[in-house]
């Protein structure tokens, strides 16, 4: 299947390095962040995954759940996690898929035949409590991720799903933010008091909602 945003992705059972792990039941009501690599021993996933681990606290704070998706065995998975512990100086704190079958790969679609019939692509997939896909990023082989802007969009869509407003380009916590323009003037003002700076009447800033 080819998921869209605000697809529901399905669930599965499949081992992990935390032993069988059905999806659903993992995830309960928590935000999911699920990235995958293209097999183990690779270098820039190794990097990748002792930044997500020294990361982990920073997604819990958040309300999100991190797990991760290799197409190689759990035994290997367990051989490689000595190696990011080594290496990043942070021990794996949080599963590892062991998609060995290429279920869930296919399931998710995260192998492109014109990179590789059989490996997966560096995929980042962000799920929401109710299942839905909210964001996806693909990345080459060759570039390692930046988690610190998976974490900012996460932060945009927690406060974008609270409030009726959207973030702007290179938005920060604490930044200003747009009114949407669906919001009619009458209501604006019911849940913008303040009042807001505005440059177009699409285009309404205000300070960033509590």
């Amino acid at each position: 299947m080819s998921l869209k945003l605000s697809d529901t992705v399905p669930d599965f059972t499949q081992d992990s390095t935390e032993g069988s792990l059905g999806f659903y039941d993992w995830a309960g009501d928590s935000w999911v962040v699920l990235f995958s690599h293209p097999k183990d021993f690779t270098p820039v996933c190794t990097t990748e995954l002792g930044t997500v681990a020294r990361l982990k606290p920073e997604f819990e704070r958040r309300g999100v759940k991190v797990i991760g998706l290799s197409v190689d065995g759990a035994d290997s998975h367990e051989e490689w996690s000595k190696d990011i512990a080594e290496t990043q100086g942070t021990a794996l704190n949080f599963p590892l898929i062991a998609d060995h079958d290429r279920k869930v790969s296919a399931l998710l679609d995260l192998i492109h035949p014109n990179a590789s019939d059989t490996t997966t692509v560096r995929t980042v997939l962000v799920i929401d409590p109710a299942k839905k896909l909210r964001l996806t990023l693909t990345y080459p082989a060759s570039t390692g991720r930046n988690f610190a802007e998976i974490l900012r969009t996460i932060d945009s869509l927690q406060l974008t799903d609270r409030h009726k407003v959207a973030t702007p380009a290179d938005w920060q916590q604490g930044g200003e933010v747009i009114i949407v323009p669906s919001l009619g003037e009458a209501e604006a003002r019911a849940l913008f008091p303040d009042g807001w700076t505005e440059q177009k009447p699409y285009l309404r800033l205000v300070p960033q909602p509590a």
